[in-house]
């Protein structure tokens, strides 16, 4: 991890109310260049709208967010230029093929145009889709699709990359090339990647955080205390479901 002390990216007590719920309840975040980040949680705990928020796609009814010393609140532009965003479900066109969507990506994203080809090239070869960059996306397998999700979140080669189950639809192979290239992304940047898989966030994780009923409920470098955070998510499973952890 870097020495700079600089956060590139600072959130500080986001609140999101649905009527009267607080689906997001305080949470604050810090991270800097080299931190990859997996926010733990079950379905429901409110990760998706954490990141949504992270991402300037949703507003907080409290709180702020800075991104590479931008206010996301203030100055969203050129905070956003600085994010890379996957959601859930991956943004794609399903009539594109897959390279014309990531150079439509890499524009919207104000990639230079002497160096868009370059990029293009870079993130193909990252994400694994050599051999289906002339295909429809919508012909693609949901596995592809998710890569494809990922290449436009990454082609801009942002400071802050937000990455919502990444992992989902992936086989066990490319679940570990997905790791291997979240690792090569955060030498540069930082990453907040979403899960309900405490295997997932150990295995490549130098922070996480658990969140349960909108709530921070534990926030810790991945080498304090392991036992201590396998006992509080087998007791969040337990409770929620009376499945085990994986």
């Amino acid at each position: 991890m870097s020495s700079d002390p600089t956060p590139l990216l600072q959130a500080s007590a986001l609140t999101r109310m649905v009527d009267t719920t607080a689906v997001v309840d305080n949470v604050s975040l810090s991270l800097q260049r080299g931190d990859i980040l997996g926010l733990l949680g079950l379905n429901g705990a409110g990760k998706s709208t954490t990141l949504k928020m992270l991402a300037g796609v949703l507003t907080p009814d409290a709180g702020q967010i800075s991104i590479a010393g931008h206010s996301l609140l203030d100055d969203p532009m050129a905070a956003k230029q600085q994010i890379g965003f996957l959601p859930d479900q991956p943004p794609v066109y399903p009539d594109m093929s897959v390279a014309g969507f990531l150079k439509l990506s890499a524009q919207l994203r104000r990639v230079p145009s002497n160096n868009i080809e370059k990029q293009l090239h870079t993130i193909v070869e990252r994400c694994e889709l050599g051999s289906v960059t002339k295909k429809r996306i919508g012909n693609l397998s949901k596995g592809y699709q998710q890569r494809v999700g990922l290449a436009q979140a990454l082609i801009h080669k942002p400071a802050v990359a937000l990455l919502d189950e990444p992992s989902n639809g992936l086989d066990p192979q490319q679940m570990q090339s997905m790791r291997t290239l979240i690792t090569e992304v955060a030498e540069n940047s930082c990453v907040i990647f979403s899960t309900h898989l405490l295997s997932e966030v150990t295995a490549i994780c130098n922070r996480i955080a658990v969140m349960h009923e909108g709530k921070l409920v534990h926030n810790q470098r991945s080498d304090e205390n392991p036992e201590q955070l396998q006992s509080l998510f087998n007791q969040l499973v337990q409770k929620d479901s009376g499945n085990t952890v994986t």
